[in-house]
């Protein structure tokens, strides 16, 4: 059985401030990376075999920094990248609301080229990493995408709010994905509530 833990990439500037980020290529901030520090300790009491990212950098740095206590080897899949929001990109979510009150960013990138691309990715892993445990470190658009596809609309885009470095568990069983968990951050509970 193939297993995934989709984590989500730790908190950035524009995660603070409420911004969409989309493809816009924005680093970790502190908390971001020590989110991404506290994933590493909670994920070594696990056996995982790779680390899979996106290349954006939020996304890289926080599978950097796991990584460096798990030492898996290490891919990057473009497949995995945020969903680009177009116009919307750095605006928050006061300023979306404002600016296109209907929702339709022009210039975004359109939902079934982002569903298949995610699709086509989850293929990939299943291929060539069958009956592996699997880190995909990625973005909450992405994250949520995937789960309100294996959930058939329950959970997911437009319904979750995922946070910053949180974990969720899919795992390919009897030809089809399932979802175990979604949006776990029991792990990052000290830093949460020193905050």
């Amino acid at each position: 059985m193939t297993i995934v833990c989709l984590i989500r990439h730790g908190e950035t500037d524009w995660n603070a401030l409420g911004k969409i980020q989309g493809k816009t290529d924005i680093p970790l901030n502190a908390a971001g990376t020590q989110q991404a520090r506290q994933c590493g300790a909670y994920l070594t009491a696990s056996d995982w075999d790779l680390i899979i990212t996106s290349p954006l950098q939020r996304a890289r740095q926080t599978a950097e920094i796991i990584n460096e206590t798990l030492g898996l080897p290490f891919v990057e899949m473009d497949e995995f990248v945020e969903k680009h929001f177009g116009d919307a990109e750095g605006l928050t979510f006061k300023e979306r609301a404002f600016t296109f009150p209907d929702r339709h960013y022009p210039n975004q990138e359109d939902n079934g080229s982002f569903s298949e691309r995610l699709a086509t990715g989850l293929e990939i892993i299943n291929d060539c990493y069958l009956d592996k445990r699997v880190l995909l470190v990625s973005h909450g658009g992405v994250i949520n995408a995937i789960l309100g596809k294996l959930s058939d609309g329950e959970i997911g885009s437009g319904k979750t709010r995922l946070l910053n470095a949180c974990l969720s568990h899919i795992h390919f069983d009897e030809n089809n994905w399932i979802i175990r968990n979604y949006n776990q951050v029991s792990h990052l509970e000290k830093s949460m509530s020193e905050r």
